[in-house]
């Protein structure tokens, strides 16, 4: 891509990818690790620089989404305690740059079913959780979680509300706080603080971090950005193809 349209992409599509993923609870991870793969900065840039921006944003929709709804603070610890190690064990494993391409655009097909509205939600436990469930599904998340360089919330929110273990509120709140636990554990496992970063990507993280704390205040009063969901959800599906194929 020619240099201005590479600027304009980064500088434009950053802020509104955090503005709609806090609007329902997310901290955004999976689509800033889209944009900069695209835009092909190196993956032990990419997972640094995403996971910062996903603790800020995620941590501001948690407060907001807090105040909305009740917090399931059993189940929340249930998972975040075997996650938090599990991330951190992810995040010190660097992946090839064409497996990580691919793994990537595999796992933002969750964010498009998510907004497609694909996944059911349970008014009712669809299955009645066991002590050994939260642990098992925070440990798997968690791990991949790390591994690629996001919170883990485009996977937990829809399991969550397909089991029927939490509203939409609940969920909201539950993701991003789980994001932010996980987005912290991952990035130091990668060994964050000695990566040096592009400077362009240190000017994009505040403008960024501002779309996701308007996204996380609007969400919270019940604004439903339904257009932009859709949109992005075009531009999700293209870029996962594009992943996947091109490597």
């Amino acid at each position: 891509m020619a240099e201005g349209l590479n600027d304009f992409i980064l500088f434009m599509l950053l802020p509104l990818v955090a503005f709609l993923y806090a609007s329902v609870g997310h901290g955004g991870a999976s689509s800033y690790l889209m944009v900069l793969a695209l835009l092909n900065f190196a993956p032990e840039q990419i997972r640094p620089t995403a996971l910062i921006m996903n603790m800020f944003v995620s941590l501001m929709a948690f407060i907001s989404f807090r105040k909305a709804s009740t917090f399931p603070t059993q189940l929340f610890i249930s998972l975040i305690l075997f996650s938090i190690p599990a991330a951190y064990l992810g995040g010190s494993i660097l992946v090839d740059t064409v497996l990580y391409k691919r793994i990537l655009g595999i796992l933002l097909f969750f964010p498009i079913l998510r907004f497609m509205n694909v996944f059911p939600v349970s008014d009712r436990p669809a299955m009645e959780r066991q002590w050994w469930m939260g642990p098992v599904l925070g440990l798997l998340i968690g791990f991949f979680s790390g591994l690629i360089g996001i919170g883990g919330g485009i996977i937990l929110s829809p399991i969550l509300l397909m089991l029927g273990w939490t509203n939409m509120k609940e969920t909201a709140a539950v993701s991003a706080l789980f994001i932010f636990f996980n987005s912290v554990s991952g990035f130091l496992g990668a060994d964050g603080f000695q990566v040096e970063i592009d400077r362009q990507l240190w000017i994009v993280m505040p403008l960024t971090i501002a779309g996701g704390a308007l996204g996380a205040y609007l969400g919270a009063k019940k604004f439903n950005p339904v257009m932009i969901k859709y949109l992005l959800t075009v531009v999700l599906f293209i870029a996962a193809v594009k992943l996947i194929w091109s490597g």
